[in-house]
């Protein structure tokens, strides 16, 4: 997890190296689950490498709400700072190797680099841009048909069309494999004229 954030903010390398002894590194199969939707959320996960999915359970339906690939972190955010049942559950979807850090260590880490000048400013701009990640994808799923949001991730996010099987694709779309098959056919015509 900190290895993104050293990168980030080399000044604050004393702090990171003061934790790194606290990370837990752990090699995964494909399938693993890392986090069950409806338990509470005790670590901060960093991908080194691999992909991981979040995901929710809509009456026994899977719908894929996000993926992170290498150089990202992430947790159920909610449920890890306010102890309450994670709204997703968190599992990778190939072979991954991730650094877990537990809850107590990340919040010592917090309550350190709040007095460094500067640090609060940078958390908050981290949490904003990713708010406007999910509102983002809010409004397109209102706003835009399932073809036009495959458009968008194949112009804006190619990576997650080259690297996820086709199955979580469709379901982070809200659409059937089927569907999906459908609607990569229909671009594909179009660009064929």
């Amino acid at each position: 997890m900190l290895f993104h954030f050293k990168d980030k903010f080399p000044q604050l390398n004393p702090y990171w190296d003061k934790y790194l002894e606290f990370q837990e590194r752990i090699e995964v199969p494909a399938k693993t689950i890392l986090l069950e939707e409806g338990n509470i959320s005790q670590h901060y996960y960093y991908v080194e490498k691999g992909c991981v999915r979040a995901a929710l359970n809509k009456q026994g339906d899977d719908k894929t709400v996000q993926f992170f690939f290498e150089k990202e972190g992430l947790t159920s955010l909610e449920s890890f700072l306010k102890n309450t049942p994670s709204l997703f559950t968190i599992e990778t979807i190939a072979p991954s190797v991730i650094y877990l850090l537990h809850k107590t260590k990340v919040n010592a880490l917090m309550t350190e680099l709040s007095e460094v000048p500067g640090f609060v400013d940078v958390i908050l701009n981290v949490l904003a841009e990713r708010q406007m990640h999910y509102m983002n994808e809010f409004v397109s799923f209102i706003r835009d048909t399932p073809e036009e949001r495959y458009q968008k991730l194949l112009e804006e996010r190619p990576h997650i069309v080259q690297r996820v099987p086709q199955h979580y694709i469709a379901s982070y779309l809200g659409v059937t494999r089927v569907h999906l098959s459908r609607i990569k056919s229909a671009l594909l015509k179009k660009v064929n004229r």
